[in-house]
């Protein structure tokens, strides 16, 4: 009797470590199959990290997309963020540029980064940005407050059943990564 319940146990420990072992490769695997599952669904658009080239497009007259700003702070940055504008009416193909305001509230040098994301994400292929001021990290100096430009352009192929695009800003204080 005491050799069966040492099988069991035995029995037990492979299955364990089997779920322990399967359990990690799925954790492993996330990353890649959440950006496979984002680009199937277009969840989560991911914006261009740098400037496209102005490139002259057929502005479509008939057609008005709204395009909504929103800026976020992540919980350690000590500082004011805020676009100029709630939304703008724009036509495809027509560059447009709208102003963001940053502030640092703290006595010390900082240095921040935005983070963009578009939604819905299928349109973020669409959304060309020639000018953003999240294409590097932001050094402000102590109670530094400046206006920071986005130009952009949102390409007249954008399938016709968009009618309104999201730019969203989250901005970090990388201050203490430096």
């Amino acid at each position: 009797m005491n050799n069966d319940i040492k099988q069991k146990n035995i029995k037990l420990l492979r299955t364990l470590l089997l779920v322990a072992v399967a359990m990690f490769g799925f954790g492993f695997a996330l990353v890649p199959l959440y950006d496979v599952l984002c680009e199937i669904t277009g969840l989560n658009g991911k914006v261009e990290g740098s400037a496209v080239k102005e490139v002259v497009y057929t502005v479509d007259k008939d057609r008005e997309i709204t395009v909504e700003f929103m800026t976020s702070l992540n919980e350690s940055a000590p500082m004011v963020f805020r676009s100029e504008m709630k939304k703008i009416k724009v036509h495809p193909g027509e560059y447009y540029t709208v102003n963001f305001y940053a502030e640092n509230l703290t006595d010390k040098i900082m240095v921040a980064q935005a983070i963009p994301s578009i939604s819905p994400g299928l349109a973020a292929e669409y959304f060309k940005k020639t000018e953003c001021f999240c294409f590097t990290e932001q050094t402000f100096k102590p109670r530094e407050g400046r206006t920071m430009p986005v130009r952009f352009v949102v390409n007249p192929d954008l399938p016709k059943q968009y009618k309104t695009i999201t730019l969203a800003y989250t901005f970090f204080d990388n201050t203490k990564t430096q």
